[in-house]
């Protein structure tokens, strides 16, 4: 006897073979369309890296204007390039889960709420000689009120003055918290200084309640008193010892870390 078309075996079986149809659209989607969402991506990245550095304008060619850009990989604990990893593909996010790359935080030394960071971190080199560069470029991220935050800070050759600042990823309240993003918030950054003198390890900048006042000091967020605590927990976590501290201290005192790399090696090559 043939089976009415709404019995639940029908059903289920039309069910069962419409959701593996579905199921292989999708992955065959996904793979197909993945090389695509890399290029994206990629492109984002270079065009926030070139907008914190203000040399992104609408309608430029982005690979060419990138062209200026000098990616290195800096060892945080020392403040030195190293080679052991391809700027071009390294990924710091992924260098921070593993245990051979990263670390973990705890307590006090967590301020930024990470849990976990990478050892290594790819920087940007702004100018024709990257030996001596216009700006330097850093990642930095940290909690907010809501989640995580992600973005570059610009910062001048001199290792303490900042040029700019921008988040590619938040999920902060629109209005409050997302004023992160709006330029005239982040039009204060430029020109303010990381640190109170040249010796410090310890950055002075700082997200003010109220009114910023002086040279390490921006304008606090109305109504968003936990996204700029956030802010300023995050730039002193990446700008310190835990972070960038010491890369930026080399150009702080006049030194730069490709010199100080090939010194430490004669040093060595010398006492051997």
């Amino acid at each position: 006897m043939a089976q009415s078309n709404d019995s639940i075996k029908k059903i289920l079986t039309v069910a069962f073979a419409l959701c593996i149809v579905c199921s292989v659209i999708v992955s065959t989607a996904a793979v197909a369309l993945r090389p695509m969402q890399m290029l994206n991506e990629e492109l984002d990245r270079k065009t926030n890296v070139l907008r914190v550095a203000g040399l992104y304008e609408r309608g430029i060619d982005v690979e060419a204007a990138f062209a200026e850009i000098t990616p290195r990989v800096v060892d945080m604990r020392t403040g030195e390039y190293t080679d052991e990893f391809d700027p071009e593909t390294f990924d710091h996010f992924q260098a921070a889960r593993d245990p051979a790359t990263g670390r973990t935080l705890s307590g006090g030394r967590d301020i930024a709420g990470l849990s976990r960071v990478e050892n290594f971190a790819t920087v940007y080199l702004v100018g024709d000689d990257p030996d001596n560069p216009e700006q330097l470029i850093v990642p930095i991220r940290g909690q907010g009120l809501w989640g995580l935050m992600r973005g570059y800070m610009a910062i001048e050759g001199d290792g303490n003055t900042i040029v700019g600042i921008t988040y590619y990823e938040h999920s902060e309240t629109p209005g409050l918290g997302a004023e992160v993003n709006n330029p005239r918030w982040q039009a204060q950054w430029e020109g303010k200084q990381i640190f109170a003198d040249q010796e410090s390890l310890t950055p002075a900048i700082r997200v003010a309640r109220g009114t910023g006042t002086g040279e390490h000091e921006v304008d606090g967020l109305s109504g968003a008193t936990l996204t700029a605590n956030g802010v300023t927990n995050m730039l002193h976590f990446w700008l310190s010892p835990e972070g960038f501290g010491e890369y930026l201290a080399k150009f702080r005192a006049g030194i730069d870390p490709e010199e100080a790399q090939e010194a430490d090696v004669e040093l060595e090559s010398e006492g051997a």
